[in-house]
């Protein structure tokens, strides 16, 4: 890693505001300091000086919803396959990710979550999401109806256990029996309580965000539809400002007026753009696992291959610069809009906003280098190039 690298010329996404032509110093893994064009046109150039004249400099993205990646998925319980997960995402511009799991059996999910414990003790991931079992037969979508259970108190608690200290998110559906008081110990272990896979009433999503749930699983997807006398829990999770709403950007998952409707609503503060993906992100269409499931994927939507749920999407092959781009480009976002929610609104849900989220000096350098079309041309990570930008 070079002790020290200087960004120039580039636009910079701030928390301020966009800088034209700034300057970013990278030293020791961390960010040294951002200088807006005025003040950067005095400083001597430095022998290990990038021009990024051109191009944009975004703070490193947050997938808080993954499964998998390259091929491989987090739901396999092997190390070396979440790595390549990990690696594939990164070349994206995923710098940091929760692990998402797929509905299984109990004892299964548990060694699943031993493993990926250790990645997140090395620092691989920033924790895991366990979605499923816990969720509504009505709304399971890719996931297996014979595993699903209610949400027992003592099999939350089992699973939360399982994970040492790296359970960072669970999603359940709250009006099933026992979802309330598996929300109420999910919050007072410090484990975020999603509100997804869900067939709960407005009424019941209220109770579970006072219970304690403060992120909404993939809003829109697998949930009862925005109805005019039957408001559901779409209307209570973006109308309530302790809610973080997950979105999947992708262009199947949801038309553009839901997400245009989203950010209205509840605003880039409270948007987290989210990947689900699984295995297949970054490949080519085919046959894939999806825990204990088979998905196909063809013309890169995926979708379970047989069984009772066959042909219901299964999660996506989406990659965050690929969101981003459409947030800017299709969606016609802000550019400090699209950062908030892949990077900064993230770190904070994930209490993290201290070491990323933003470019800020004494932060991590996680940086990701788009050029004018909003095309992904370079990832760093903690001061260290995984994708280096070849410049002019």
């Amino acid at each position: 890693m070079t002790e020290r690298t200087v960004l120039t010329g580039a636009r910079v996404a701030l928390p301020t505001g966009v800088a034209e032509g700034a300057r970013v110093t990278v030293e020791g893994g961390r960010i040294a300091e951002n200088t807006a064009h005025e003040a950067a046109e005095n400083i001597a150039h430095e022998a290990n000086e990038l021009d990024l004249t051109g191009h944009w400099i975004v703070p490193g993205f947050v997938d808080i919803h993954v499964h998998g990646g390259g091929g491989a998925s987090f739901s396999s319980g092997d190390a070396e396959e979440a790595l390549t997960a990990i690696r594939t995402h990164r070349a994206h511009g995923t710098t940091t990710m929760v692990a998402s799991t797929v509905t299984g059996d109990l004892d299964d999910l548990a060694r699943q979550a031993a493993a990926l414990a250790e990645l997140t003790e090395q620092g691989d991931l920033a924790g895991i999401h366990f979605e499923g079992p816990f969720i509504s037969a009505h709304r399971c979508g890719a996931h297996q109806p014979e595993l699903l259970r209610d949400p027992d108190p003592a099999d939350v608690r089992k699973l939360v256990d399982a994970a040492h200290g790296a359970a960072r998110m669970m999603t359940l559906a709250p009006e099933l029996p026992g979802g309330l008081e598996s929300v109420r110990l999910l919050a007072e272990h410090g484990v975020i309580a999603a509100v997804g896979h869900t067939d709960s009433t407005y009424e019941a999503t209220l109770d579970a965000i006072e219970a304690g749930a403060t992120v909404a699983t993939h809003l829109f997807n697998a949930m009862p539809s925005l109805l005019h006398r039957a408001p559901g829990p779409i209307a209570a999770l973006l109308e309530d400002e302790r809610v973080t709403v997950e979105l999947i950007n992708d262009g199947t998952h949801l038309h553009p007026a839901a997400l245009q409707l989203a950010f209205h609503q509840a605003g880039a503060d409270r948007v987290a753009f989210i990947t689900d993906a699984m295995g297949a992100a970054g490949m080519n269409d085919g046959m894939y696992p999806l825990g204990p499931m088979r998905v196909e994927v063809k013309d890169g939507v995926a979708r379970i291959a047989d069984g009772p749920t066959a042909g219901s999407i299964a999660g996506s092959t989406l990659t965050l610069d690929t969101a981003f781009k459409r947030a800017v480009t299709v969606d016609r976002l802000p550019v400090e809009d699209a950062v908030r929610a892949l990077s900064t609104t993230p770190a904070r849900l994930l209490g993290l906003s201290d070491r990323i989220g933003t470019i800020e000096a004494g932060k991590d350098a996680d940086l990701v280098v788009l050029n004018g079309t909003f095309d992904l041309v370079g990832v760093m990570r903690k001061g260290e190039w995984l994708v280096k930008p070849e410049v002019r």
